[in-house]
Order: C-alpha cells, then structure tokens, then sequence
C-alpha cells in the first residue's frame, strides 16, 4: 500500500501538471504550424531561445511578466523567420527546423558567455510567483492538485478550449487548416496561402516561446544552458499523439508529465532503481507511445510541401 501512495498521489498529480505544462504550448504551437503546411522541427530550439528570452527580459527589467512577454517576442521572431525561410526561399523545412536546434545550443552560451562571462547559466532572475486559486484550494484532494501553481499552467490549462475553438470554429481557423490540406484549392477561393502560414508560424512561435519562459521563470528562476532538455521534441511527440488536435495534446502531455512526476516521486521516496533509468522514463515512454499505440496518425496532407504558386 506504501508503494501504491508513491505511485498516486497529490503530489505526483501537481509534478504531472507542472512537467505537462511546457509540453501543451509546444504541442499546440505545433499543432498550429502543421496544420498550416508547415513542418516545424525547430520546436526544441525556439523554446530554448525563449527560455533564454524571458529570462534575459525578466532579469534586465525586474519583471517577469516582460519576461514572458520577451520570451514570446523571441519564439514569434524565430517562428517567423522560419517561415521566412520555407516560404520565400522553398527551403527544406527539415533542415531549417534542425537548424534552428543547432543555432540555439550554440548562440544561447555564447551570449550567456557574453554577458555573464558564465555560458552555463545566467544569475537568478526574478520569478513568476505561483497563484492559489481561491474556493478550490480549499477542496480536499483537488485543491492539493490544482489548486496551486504558476500562473503559465492555467493559461496552458484555458488555452486548450481556446485554441481548439479557435482551429475548428473560427474562419480563420479554418483557413490555416485548409492550406494545410489543400493549399491550392484554399488559394483558388481567395485564401492568402502565405500570409495563413506566416501567422500560424508566428503564434506557433509566441506559444512555444512561452512554454521556454515556464522552464526560466517558473521552473528554476534563471536560464540554464540546453534546460529544455527534450522537451521540445516531446511536445512534437505529443502533438502526434494528440491527432493534431489541442484537446489529444492536453492528454498527450498530462501522460507525458505523469511519467515525469512519477520518476521524481520514486527518486524521492528513495527506491532502490537507478537514477538515470529513472530520468529516462518519459523519453522512454515517448518512443514507446510513438510506436506501438499512435498507429495510423496522419496529419495534414501537405506538411513538408512548399506551395508554388
């Protein structure tokens, strides 16, 4: 019964949304810019770049609220140039996206190196303080789950409904899925193909950098160097899973983030299972869910595909 509490409980349940909560905004952002057209690989490069953005915003001007705010402006920026990149010069999106990866490894510790004569890892910045939500933080068992966290989680949490919404009752929403479909036939009605995928790419990359801002600014109050430490990929992971829909993401990451809120319970509690197997259960799991129970996901039709008017 001791083991059983270890495995489910209040705790674990809190860790799962904190771990999930970076995942949804790179889910969705993703979700966002395949649905256009767009295959982004670049997921764990811009949410390293807008880790390194907020922190940077929020230790500069003493506000960390800027410091989200400078962590999408980051995400947005490299969202774009991405598109730049694929629709103005038809550039393989594969490459661009793995590229975006590389430059953010390689210009985040020259920069740290620049500023804080440290590439490891900047100085303490100043945090976004979690938020108790009143009434049901005084419910039993639920008020110890949610109850309780960084502001960013909520909004994770509401942008779920809201992007969803967005995707599937809206015009524009229904646009960015038809280029993504059929970008010829959205073209022939009147659709603006390009300027549906710089948008979606943009959002893409405000969300995403938001999700870097949680690891800097909620997370551990202060950028560490390659702090994203997969979870970029994993987010692409759960976007698939997710069948390219915000709801599937929610579940996708919670999933994701129960492994990693599992792994810490099991650390803590002082089980006799080595530590680096135990860090490796969410990646592990990621493969496994990837290729044994997605079966046939297919996504947009013309992701990867440059459109040639």
């Amino acid at each position: 019964m001791e083991r059983l509490s270890v495995l489910v409980n209040t705790g674990v349940l809190a860790a799962t949304l904190r771990m999930a909560t970076p995942l949804i905004f790179g889910g969705i952002g993703s979700t966002l810019s395949e649905r256009s057209g767009i295959l982004n690989l670049g997921i764990e490069g811009t949410m390293l770049m807008g880790a390194f953005g907020a922190a940077m915003a929020s230790l500069l001007t003493g506000s960390p609220w800027l410091g989200v705010l400078g962590g999408m402006t980051i995400g947005s920026l490299v969202g774009l140039s991405h598109a730049f990149m694929c629709i103005r010069f038809k550039a393989s999106q594969t490459v661009i996206g793995t590229g975006i990866n590389i430059l953010a490894m390689g210009v985040t510790p020259l920069l740290l190196h620049a500023y804080h004569n440290n590439p490891g890892n900047t100085p303490p910045v100043p945090p976004l303080s979690s938020i108790t939500l009143p009434l049901i933080s005084e419910i039993p068992w639920i008020g110890a789950v949610i109850g309780r966290h960084s502001p960013l989680t909520y909004i994770a949490l509401l942008l779920v409904p809201v992007s969803s919404f967005f995707l599937f009752k809206t015009r524009t929403g229904l646009r960015i899925r038809a280029v993504g479909e059929h970008p010829r036939a959205a073209d022939t009605v009147g659709v603006n193909v390009f300027r549906m995928q710089y948008l979606s790419l943009a959002l893409c990359g405000a969300l995403v950098g938001m999700g870097g801002a949680y690891l800097s600014l909620s997370q551990v109050a202060m950028f560490v160097k390659n702090m994203t430490a997969g979870r970029g990929f994993m987010s692409m992971a759960a976007m698939i899973f997710g069948k390219w829909k915000p709801f599937g993401v929610l579940g996708a990451a919670l999933l994701f983030g129960f492994a990693d809120g599992l792994q810490m319970s099991i650390q803590s509690a002082g089980w006799p299972i080595p530590t680096d197997f135990l860090l490796a259960v969410p990646y592990a799991l990621t493969i496994i869910v990837l290729t044994g129970f997605v079966g046939k996901a297919v996504g947009p039709s013309q992701v990867g595909k440059p459109y040639i008017k």
